[in-house]
């Protein structure tokens, strides 16, 4: 059976994920993902609106047009897990393809609210939801089934799918970490992917996302950033003033330990911005996390404005809000109260936590510099970087080498200097470029079984 690896989005940047593998007539496409760098660069634009040439023109979304040359049928769209860069393209782009949308029941329903979202493009594709450990045919020969296998990432209900082929697996990998004790849901399921790699003809293919692969050692577990948290917020338990906090609003756990160190401390939290209720909300509908009753959570900038005129008549000091902003996003809640666009006032010496990391790419960058540097201007002390990544470092992707002994290797989710790292580790375990380790840029194709 002839194999082939479409390389459409994600291979020349951290953003707009999409790949495409085509096993005989049947092809599966794992994400749709959105580069929010080019659209945050750009004042005032709405996605919703837009029509998917311009998104693709300014390389906000993938460009798919690569897909024409594979010949045969979409059977699926998985995307793995709920974060934009692998799902906010699915509303404009997932219509040109008859085909189900397949995904765990948390990324199905933000899946959902993308697609109710968009005004431009009707997406009609059936969505599926699927749990990790199960399984389902994919095409009518009966020779392919897709699986899904658990990982631990900075959102729940993320899978790493696999495509299970006669000529061997192939194991989509992007965006995990080997969390043994994460704070929600369960481990990576390392002994699932150790028998896939035992398996039949074993892994053919492994696409493996390369963000930390430089970086020595192994990414901590979520549990070792709840504890850091813990200790920053009660060493600030006895300040009487204002403290607030942001986080990426979809890590729902850090969310969570955010709203219990809160009430320990003695105070209210609160949930403020848009996403913020979006991820929040939907994973207590779908019971993946239980809130306390009374916690509020607000997105719609008036109901915002009105919690922060209450904090300010109440009292900061009973109050944490935890709000949008981490990156320093300009229309996010803590860039408008580092700008004085809301009720919310800081005085000199108020804690602002950020419970989260600086993305490493230039305009995230620029905007949280130029965030921190107001909100310092207005006399707040910043807490920075209390955070584990949701990506493998350096002997997290050993061990995955290890585990699966795939036959090739695609390198994905950076540019081309972001590869280099991951290439002299694969080169360290006996692969070689451009034998068994394919570096590519996007809308590329790679033939590994003719």
């Amino acid at each position: 059976m002839e194999i082939e690896i479409a390389t459409i989005g994600g291979y020349e940047e951290v953003g707009r994920q999409m790949t495409a593998v085509r096993a005989g007539e049947d092809i599966v496409i794992f994400d749709m993902g959105l580069n929010l760098s080019k659209v945050l660069i750009h004042d005032d634009v709405e996605t919703e609106s837009m029509h998917s040439l311009d998104l693709i023109d300014m390389g906000a979304i993938p460009d798919d047009r690569v897909m024409s040359e594979l010949e045969g049928d979409v059977r699926a769209i998985v995307p793995t897990h709920g974060h934009l860069d692998h799902i906010a393209a699915i509303p404009k782009l997932a219509h040109r393809y008859d085909a189900p949308i397949v995904a765990t029941p948390f990324t199905i329903e933000l899946v959902k609210q993308q697609i109710q979202g968009e005004s431009k493009f009707d997406v009609g594709n059936e969505l599926v939801k699927m749990e990790a450990g199960e399984t389902m045919p994919i095409g009518d020969s009966g020779a392919l089934d897709l699986e899904f296998v658990n990982v631990a990432h900075s959102i729940i209900d993320a899978i790493n799918p696999v495509l299970h082929t006669p000529e061997g697996a192939v194991v989509y990998g992007l965006d995990k970490r080997l969390d043994h004790d994460p704070v929600l849901g369960d481990p990576i399921d390392m002994d699932r992917f150790a028998e896939i790699g035992r398996e039949g003809e074993g892994v053919l293919c492994y696409i493996e996302d390369c963000t930390n692969a430089g970086q020595k050692g192994r990414t901590p577990s979520e549990s070792v950033a709840r504890d850091h948290l813990h200790d920053v917020m009660t060493s600030v338990a006895d300040y009487d003033g204002g403290i607030v906090a942001t986080t990426f609003s979809s890590h729902v756990a850090r969310v969570k330990s955010l709203v219990e160190f809160a009430r320990e401390m003695g105070r209210e939290p609160v949930l403020l911005g848009r996403s913020m209720e979006q991820y929040a909300g939907t994973a207590e509908r779908l019971d993946f996390v239980n809130f306390p009753g009374d916690l509020g959570m607000y997105g719609h900038r008036k109901s915002v404005d009105r919690t922060f005129k209450r904090i300010m008549e109440e009292g900061k000091d009973q109050y944490l809000p935890i709000v949008t902003g981490h990156q320093g996003e300009p229309r996010a809640m803590l860039t408008r109260m580092a700008r004085g666009e809301t009720p919310y006032e800081f005085d000199d010496g108020d804690k602002v936590i950020f419970s989260a990391s600086v993305i490493p790419e230039p305009t995230n960058e620029g905007q949280r510099y130029q965030a921190e540097t107001l909100l310092r201007m207005q006399g707040a002390r910043i807490f920075d970087d209390i955070h584990v990544s949701g990506h493998l470092s350096e002997e997290g992707h050993y061990e995955m080498l290890r585990t699966l002994q795939p036959q090739h290797v695609i390198p994905a989710h950076q540019n081309m200097k972001g590869f280099s790292p991951y290439v002299d580790l694969a080169d360290s375990q006996g692969y070689e470029l451009g034998r068994d380790l394919h570096v590519t840029r996007n809308g590329n194709t790679i033939q590994l079984v003719e």
